[in-house]
């Protein structure tokens, strides 16, 4: 959140996440850990192709 890459991530006492990516984006419901390692993974996938469009 600190580098503007997830806007929102609260956890809920079922074990499931409510995340939103941007302030405008609606919330996403997030089943557990396996989804939230996905939505990191996407995010780093997202950091890095970025940043080698910009070298």
């Amino acid at each position: 959140m600190r580098h503007q890459l997830l806007h929102a991530a609260v956890s809920a006492p079922t074990g499931q996440w409510l995340v939103q990516r941007h302030a405008e984006s609606p919330v996403q419901l997030l089943d557990g850990p396996t989804d939230m390692v996905d939505l990191a993974a996407h995010i780093q996938y997202r950091i890095r192709t970025t940043r080698n469009r910009t070298r």
